[in-house]
């Protein structure tokens, strides 16, 4: 599944390489999604290539191809020189539908919505769609709105957070220093980690010495949530 910014990309890049043969370079992408640098670019571009839509050509600058296209592409979504205008993502994950929703028959638990994957490992896409509830034990719970997560990956195994958990998290924008957070990096990417401030800059911390930390910008980073709890099934 693409987010919304890979998509655009991905017809970009479609659409140049039926007008001119020619795909566009880093900075005439930079322009058509309106991002500030061109490691964005890249980013989106080694995203693509790991889930099997464009392939980049050795030893040819600029080079590289359109294996396959998204199973359904609405119209008038793919660019056109400069009249491309690509929708613009407004961190939903602090959207959400959460809070506790409603109390079970039995008044023992409380269901929450469990709104998509997290990437407990390198920065994905988070799902944003309504995937299931789960019933969770009123205990787990601050105060404040709730969701749901599954994760993916192992990047947090040394706290404990294993590939398939699922995670409750308090809706929030803000976090203290040392917390484990859902973060989204750059508008674009969610992923779990522990936050640390070093100085005006903040660094993204795995909790499994095979990831480095990774350090951004105060404005690359928003705070999406905190995580309260985790239940896992045997």
């Amino acid at each position: 599944m693409l987010t919304p910014k890979q998509k655009e990309l991905l017809m970009f890049i479609h659409e140049r390489l039926k007008e001119s043969g020619v795909p566009p370079s880093f900075d005439e992408m930079k322009e058509a999604l309106d991002l500030r640098s061109k490691s964005g670019i890249h980013r989106l571009i080694t995203a693509l290539e790991e889930r099997g839509f464009v392939r980049r050509l050795p030893h040819r600058a600029r080079a590289m191809e359109i294996i396959k296209l998204p199973e359904s592409v609405p119209q008038g979504i793919a660019a056109r020189g400069r009249g491309f205008s690509p929708s613009v993502i407004e961190g939903s994950l602090g959207r959400m539908a959460s809070a506790a929703s409603e109390t079970s028959s039995e008044g023992q638990t409380i269901a929450l919505p469990i709104m998509g994957r997290i990437a407990a490992g390198v920065p994905a896409e988070a799902i944003q769609t309504k995937l299931d509830t789960i019933e969770v034990p009123p205990e787990l719970l601050a105060k404040g709105e709730h969701y749901a997560l599954e994760v993916k990956g192992d990047s947090m195994i040394d706290a404990g957070i294993l590939e398939g958990d699922t995670i409750i998290v308090r809706k929030c924008d803000d976090a203290s220093n040392g917390d484990i957070v859902v973060a989204l990096v750059d508008e674009e990417e969610a992923t779990l980690k522990r936050l640390r401030r070093r100085g005006a800059s903040i660094a993204l911390e795995a909790a499994n010495p095979a990831y480095e930390t990774r350090i951004f910008g105060p404005d690359r980073v928003r705070v999406q949530g905190r995580l309260v709890g985790l239940i896992r099934r045997y």
